[in-house]
């Protein structure tokens, strides 16, 4: 068919064209259905309980002070954190070694839960909102303690810090 104008061969030109949502931030709340996800929310509320509870007390004001101290901040970072991953920034931010830092903060804060229960449990004999507080101390610091092992056996195996 060469003398009737048909080449033999032919080429054909595929174009691929990619759609980018015109914000960097993605509200995704499937993480809340997670296990971290579970474990961020139940200690963004224990934090709340404990601190509530440790603020009743007037009589001994550097134990309500330090786990006041405690409670609160662990508060802010988890729900920051929490904003962080609900948000997808975490996959954003590559410079953070995100598994390993939240491994070392989960850690922490199990370790300084520890020690505001037991202040506030010691206590808690004479103040029942104190005794609360311990009780809301101990769960808070088995939470952070879980996510702590969770996060060192992801650090350790490699897996993104959010899928």
């Amino acid at each position: 068919m060469q003398g009737q104008g048909f080449p033999d061969t032919h080429t054909t030109t595929t174009t691929t064209t990619t759609t980018r949502s015109a914000s960097w931030l993605v509200f995704d709340p499937s993480y809340l259905r997670t296990l971290p996800g579970i474990l961020k929310g139940a200690q963004i509320i224990i934090n709340l309980i404990g601190f509530i509870c440790s603020q009743l007390d007037y009589y001994f004001p550097s134990t309500s002070n330090w786990y006041g101290f405690v409670s609160m901040t662990a508060f802010w970072v988890t729900l920051v954190l929490l904003f962080f991953y609900i948000f997808r920034l975490i996959e954003k931010i590559k410079i953070v070694p995100w598994m390993l830092a939240e491994f070392v903060y989960c850690g922490v804060w199990a370790a300084l839960y520890f020690t505001a229960a037991i202040a506030a449990a010691v206590k808690g004999r004479y103040q029942e909102c104190l005794a609360a507080a311990a009780f809301f101390g101990f769960v808070a610091m088995f939470l952070y303690g879980a996510d702590a092992f969770f996060k060192y056996k992801g650090w350790k195996s490699g897996e993104p810090a959010q899928e």
